[in-house]
Protein backbone atom coordinates (compact mmCIF):
# COMPACT_ATOMS: atom_id res chain seq x y z
CA UNK A 1 0.00 0.00 0.00
CA UNK A 2 0.94 3.39 -0.72
CA UNK A 3 2.22 5.63 1.89
CA UNK A 4 2.85 9.33 1.48
CA UNK A 5 5.95 11.05 1.29
CA UNK A 6 7.26 14.15 0.00
CA UNK A 7 7.25 15.13 -3.46
CA UNK A 8 11.33 15.19 -3.81
CA UNK A 9 13.48 12.53 -2.11
CA UNK A 10 17.37 13.20 -2.04
CA UNK A 11 20.01 11.28 -1.14
CA UNK A 12 22.55 13.81 0.66
CA UNK A 13 26.55 12.82 -0.02
CA UNK A 14 27.86 14.65 3.01
CA UNK A 15 31.82 13.44 1.35
CA UNK A 16 31.66 15.37 -1.88
CA UNK A 17 29.09 18.16 -0.49
CA UNK A 18 26.36 17.57 -3.04
CA UNK A 19 23.17 15.51 -3.68
CA UNK A 20 20.85 14.06 -5.65
CA UNK A 21 17.23 13.74 -5.95
CA UNK A 22 14.47 12.56 -8.10
CA UNK A 23 10.88 13.40 -8.00
CA UNK A 24 8.53 10.77 -6.35
CA UNK A 25 4.77 10.08 -5.94
CA UNK A 26 5.00 7.42 -2.97
CA UNK A 27 7.06 5.20 -1.39
CA UNK A 28 6.03 1.69 -2.36
CA UNK A 29 7.70 -0.10 -0.01
CA UNK A 30 10.10 0.33 3.11
CA UNK A 31 11.06 -3.01 5.47
CA UNK A 32 14.44 -3.46 7.59
CA UNK A 33 15.85 -6.62 7.16
CA UNK A 34 18.23 -8.41 9.07
CA UNK A 35 21.30 -6.64 7.07
CA UNK A 36 19.60 -3.10 6.20
CA UNK A 37 17.00 -1.12 5.57
CA UNK A 38 15.41 -1.14 1.98
CA UNK A 39 12.91 1.62 0.45
CA UNK A 40 10.96 1.08 -2.99
CA UNK A 41 9.53 4.94 -4.51
CA UNK A 42 7.60 5.02 -7.79
CA UNK A 43 9.22 7.96 -9.41
CA UNK A 44 7.38 10.67 -11.68
CA UNK A 45 10.16 10.26 -14.48
CA UNK A 46 12.84 7.70 -13.58
CA UNK A 47 10.12 4.51 -12.90
CA UNK A 48 11.24 2.75 -9.94
CA UNK A 49 13.88 3.58 -7.45
CA UNK A 50 15.47 1.35 -4.48
CA UNK A 51 17.15 2.56 -1.67
CA UNK A 52 18.97 0.91 0.57
CA UNK A 53 20.26 2.20 3.85
CA UNK A 54 19.53 6.06 2.41
CA UNK A 55 21.54 4.95 -0.65
CA UNK A 56 19.83 5.47 -4.12
CA UNK A 57 20.89 1.23 -5.73
CA UNK A 58 19.10 1.39 -8.84
CA UNK A 59 16.07 3.15 -10.88
CA UNK A 60 13.91 1.70 -13.94
CA UNK A 61 15.52 4.21 -16.17
CA UNK A 62 19.17 3.93 -15.82
CA UNK A 63 19.99 1.08 -14.07
CA UNK A 64 21.36 -0.54 -17.92
CA UNK A 65 24.38 1.45 -17.78
CA UNK A 66 25.24 0.03 -14.57
CA UNK A 67 24.75 -3.22 -15.53
CA UNK A 68 25.96 -3.42 -19.11
CA UNK A 69 29.54 -1.83 -17.70
CA UNK A 70 29.63 -4.01 -14.76
CA UNK A 71 29.50 -7.45 -17.07
CA UNK A 72 30.19 -7.04 -20.77
CA UNK A 73 33.55 -5.24 -20.67
CA UNK A 74 34.94 -8.38 -18.51
CA UNK A 75 33.31 -10.95 -20.60
CA UNK A 76 34.37 -9.35 -24.17
CA UNK A 77 37.95 -9.57 -22.64
CA UNK A 78 37.41 -12.99 -21.09
CA UNK A 79 38.32 -15.09 -24.57
CA UNK A 80 35.67 -17.50 -23.49
CA UNK A 81 34.27 -17.06 -19.90
CA UNK A 82 32.66 -20.25 -19.00
CA UNK A 83 31.86 -19.83 -15.36
CA UNK A 84 31.27 -16.70 -13.74
CA UNK A 85 30.26 -15.69 -10.13
CA UNK A 86 28.31 -12.47 -9.27
CA UNK A 87 28.94 -11.27 -5.45
CA UNK A 88 26.13 -9.11 -4.48
CA UNK A 89 24.07 -8.06 -7.36
CA UNK A 90 20.67 -8.81 -5.42
CA UNK A 91 18.68 -6.62 -7.88
CA UNK A 92 19.66 -9.46 -10.53
CA UNK A 93 20.59 -7.22 -13.71
CA UNK A 94 24.01 -7.85 -13.70
CA UNK A 95 23.00 -11.67 -13.66
CA UNK A 96 20.68 -10.86 -16.83
CA UNK A 97 23.47 -9.17 -18.59
CA UNK A 98 25.87 -12.21 -18.10
CA UNK A 99 23.47 -14.66 -19.22
CA UNK A 100 23.58 -12.46 -22.48
CA UNK A 101 26.70 -14.43 -23.51
CA UNK A 102 25.97 -18.06 -24.96
CA UNK A 103 29.44 -18.88 -23.93
CA UNK A 104 28.40 -18.71 -20.25
CA UNK A 105 27.87 -22.45 -18.78
CA UNK A 106 26.86 -21.24 -15.27
CA UNK A 107 26.88 -18.11 -13.21
CA UNK A 108 26.27 -18.38 -9.38
CA UNK A 109 24.63 -15.37 -7.74
CA UNK A 110 25.78 -14.88 -3.83
CA UNK A 111 24.03 -11.75 -2.40
CA UNK A 112 23.71 -12.00 1.44
CA UNK A 113 20.31 -10.33 1.90
CA UNK A 114 17.67 -12.42 -0.23
CA UNK A 115 14.96 -9.48 0.47
CA UNK A 116 16.65 -7.29 -1.86
CA UNK A 117 15.84 -10.23 -4.47
CA UNK A 118 12.27 -11.03 -3.59
CA UNK A 119 11.71 -7.13 -3.62
CA UNK A 120 13.51 -6.54 -7.37
CA UNK A 121 11.17 -9.56 -8.56
CA UNK A 122 8.28 -7.42 -7.51
CA UNK A 123 9.01 -4.23 -8.82
CA UNK A 124 11.99 -4.66 -10.99
CA UNK A 125 10.77 -8.07 -12.73
CA UNK A 126 12.58 -6.67 -15.78
CA UNK A 127 15.85 -7.31 -14.41
CA UNK A 128 14.67 -10.51 -13.20
CA UNK A 129 14.16 -12.13 -16.59
CA UNK A 130 16.75 -14.59 -16.40
CA UNK A 131 16.24 -15.98 -12.70
CA UNK A 132 14.94 -18.62 -14.49
CA UNK A 133 17.71 -19.97 -17.15
CA UNK A 134 19.26 -23.12 -16.29
CA UNK A 135 22.83 -21.62 -16.02
CA UNK A 136 22.04 -19.72 -13.10
CA UNK A 137 22.02 -20.11 -9.60
CA UNK A 138 20.94 -17.60 -6.84
CA UNK A 139 22.45 -18.29 -3.30
CA UNK A 140 21.50 -16.02 -0.30
CA UNK A 141 24.89 -16.19 1.92
CA UNK A 142 27.70 -14.43 2.41
CA UNK A 143 29.90 -13.77 -0.76
CA UNK A 144 32.95 -13.62 1.45
CA UNK A 145 32.58 -16.51 3.32
CA UNK A 146 31.60 -18.24 0.19
CA UNK A 147 34.29 -16.54 -2.07
CA UNK A 148 37.03 -18.31 0.82
CA UNK A 149 35.04 -21.79 0.03
CA UNK A 150 35.53 -21.36 -3.61
CA UNK A 151 37.24 -24.37 -5.47
CA UNK A 152 40.99 -22.82 -6.69
CA UNK A 153 41.00 -22.44 -10.51
CA UNK A 154 37.08 -22.68 -10.80
CA UNK A 155 35.95 -19.49 -12.29
CA UNK A 156 36.51 -17.18 -15.16
CA UNK A 157 34.91 -13.88 -14.07
CA UNK A 158 34.18 -12.69 -10.33
CA UNK A 159 31.86 -9.65 -10.65
CA UNK A 160 31.44 -7.69 -7.42
CA UNK A 161 28.44 -5.57 -8.00
CA UNK A 162 28.30 -4.73 -3.91
CA UNK A 163 26.62 -1.81 -2.44
CA UNK A 164 29.17 1.09 -0.77
CA UNK A 165 32.28 -0.09 1.29
CA UNK A 166 29.70 -0.42 4.36
CA UNK A 167 27.61 -2.83 6.76
CA UNK A 168 27.30 -5.76 4.33
CA UNK A 169 29.66 -4.81 2.02
CA UNK A 170 32.69 -3.39 4.32
CA UNK A 171 34.40 -6.82 4.01
CA UNK A 172 34.57 -6.97 -0.13
CA UNK A 173 36.91 -3.85 -0.29
CA UNK A 174 40.02 -5.52 0.88
CA UNK A 175 43.20 -7.69 0.09
CA UNK A 176 41.97 -10.99 2.17
CA UNK A 177 38.91 -10.67 -0.53
CA UNK A 178 40.62 -10.00 -3.27
CA UNK A 179 43.16 -13.11 -2.60
CA UNK A 180 40.25 -15.54 -2.50
CA UNK A 181 39.32 -14.08 -5.85
CA UNK A 182 42.66 -14.66 -7.17
CA UNK A 183 42.83 -18.00 -5.49
CA UNK A 184 39.42 -18.76 -7.62
CA UNK A 185 40.09 -17.63 -10.77
CA UNK A 186 41.82 -19.63 -13.05
CA UNK A 187 44.94 -18.13 -15.44
CA UNK A 188 43.68 -14.99 -17.44
CA UNK A 189 40.35 -14.97 -15.19
CA UNK A 190 38.63 -11.23 -14.26
CA UNK A 191 37.62 -9.72 -11.40
CA UNK A 192 35.56 -6.70 -11.45
CA UNK A 193 35.13 -4.47 -8.55
CA UNK A 194 32.47 -1.57 -8.86
CA UNK A 195 34.84 1.29 -7.60
CA UNK A 196 32.69 3.99 -6.80
CA UNK A 197 32.95 7.57 -8.26
CA UNK A 198 36.07 8.84 -9.75
CA UNK A 199 35.68 12.51 -8.40
CA UNK A 200 33.74 11.80 -5.16
CA UNK A 201 35.83 8.31 -3.90
CA UNK A 202 39.36 8.64 -5.60
CA UNK A 203 41.19 8.05 -2.36
CA UNK A 204 39.16 4.62 -2.04
CA UNK A 205 39.68 3.66 -5.82
CA UNK A 206 43.40 4.09 -5.12
CA UNK A 207 42.84 1.93 -2.08
CA UNK A 208 41.26 -0.86 -3.98
CA UNK A 209 43.60 -1.03 -6.63
CA UNK A 210 46.32 -1.17 -4.10
CA UNK A 211 44.57 -3.96 -2.64
CA UNK A 212 44.39 -5.97 -5.68
CA UNK A 213 47.60 -5.44 -6.64
CA UNK A 214 48.95 -6.85 -2.94
CA UNK A 215 46.48 -9.46 -3.54
CA UNK A 216 48.12 -10.97 -6.80
CA UNK A 217 46.64 -8.81 -9.53
CA UNK A 218 49.13 -7.11 -11.54
CA UNK A 219 47.00 -5.87 -14.83
CA UNK A 220 44.25 -3.26 -14.01
CA UNK A 221 42.05 -1.20 -16.28
CA UNK A 222 39.44 1.32 -14.46
CA UNK A 223 36.67 2.30 -16.60
CA UNK A 224 34.50 4.89 -16.10
CA UNK A 225 30.89 5.44 -17.16
CA UNK A 226 27.53 7.99 -16.44
CA UNK A 227 25.70 7.00 -13.59
CA UNK A 228 22.69 9.53 -12.71
CA UNK A 229 21.71 8.04 -9.55
CA UNK A 230 24.95 7.78 -8.02
CA UNK A 231 26.79 10.47 -6.09
CA UNK A 232 28.25 12.79 -9.03
CA UNK A 233 26.51 10.98 -11.65
CA UNK A 234 30.13 9.75 -12.88
CA UNK A 235 30.99 5.84 -11.81
CA UNK A 236 33.24 3.17 -12.49
CA UNK A 237 34.60 -0.29 -11.94
CA UNK A 238 37.53 -1.81 -11.91
CA UNK A 239 38.92 -4.78 -13.44
CA UNK A 240 41.62 -6.95 -12.25
CA UNK A 241 43.31 -10.09 -14.32
CA UNK A 242 45.45 -12.90 -12.93
CA UNK A 243 48.54 -13.78 -15.00
CA UNK A 244 47.11 -11.84 -18.09
CA UNK A 245 46.94 -8.06 -19.39
CA UNK A 246 44.06 -6.00 -20.00
CA UNK A 247 45.01 -4.16 -23.29
CA UNK A 248 42.56 -5.70 -25.49
CA UNK A 249 39.50 -6.61 -25.49
CA UNK A 250 37.34 -8.79 -28.27
CA UNK A 251 36.75 -5.69 -30.15
CA UNK A 252 34.73 -7.17 -33.30
CA UNK A 253 32.72 -9.64 -30.84
CA UNK A 254 31.72 -6.78 -29.11
CA UNK A 255 30.66 -4.68 -32.59
CA UNK A 256 28.67 -8.16 -33.76
CA UNK A 257 27.26 -9.05 -30.55
CA UNK A 258 24.25 -10.83 -31.27
CA UNK A 259 22.05 -9.92 -27.98
CA UNK A 260 20.59 -5.95 -27.88
CA UNK A 261 21.75 -3.71 -25.38
CA UNK A 262 21.36 -0.01 -24.65
CA UNK A 263 24.72 1.32 -23.80
CA UNK A 264 27.51 -0.51 -24.20
CA UNK A 265 28.77 -1.28 -27.55
CA UNK A 266 32.58 -1.67 -29.34
CA UNK A 267 32.71 1.83 -29.33
CA UNK A 268 32.02 2.61 -25.65
CA UNK A 269 34.07 0.00 -24.35
CA UNK A 270 37.15 1.72 -25.87
CA UNK A 271 35.96 5.10 -24.81
CA UNK A 272 36.21 3.79 -21.33
CA UNK A 273 39.14 2.39 -21.23
CA UNK A 274 40.41 6.10 -21.97
CA UNK A 275 40.88 8.11 -18.61
CA UNK A 276 40.69 11.94 -18.39
CA UNK A 277 43.77 13.39 -17.15
CA UNK A 278 43.66 13.79 -13.58
CA UNK A 279 42.33 10.34 -13.08
CA UNK A 280 45.24 8.91 -15.27
CA UNK A 281 47.68 11.02 -13.53
CA UNK A 282 46.29 9.86 -9.63
CA UNK A 283 46.33 6.03 -11.11
CA UNK A 284 49.58 6.00 -12.43
CA UNK A 285 51.49 2.59 -11.32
Amino acid sequence: MSSPTPSWYHEQHDYSGSSIGFRVRARLHAEQTPFQSIEIYDTTDWGRLMVIDGCMMVTTRDNFLYHEMMSHPALFTHPRAKRVAIIGGGDCGTLREVLKHEEVESVVQVEIDERVTRLAEQYFPELCEANGDPRAQLLFTDGIRWMAECAAESLDVVIVDSTDPIGPAEGLFNEAFYRSCWRALRHGGILVQQSESPLAHLPLLKNIRKAMKAAGFHALRTLTFPQPCYPTGWWSATLARKGADLADFRERGAAAKPFPTRYYNAETHRAALALPEFLREALAD
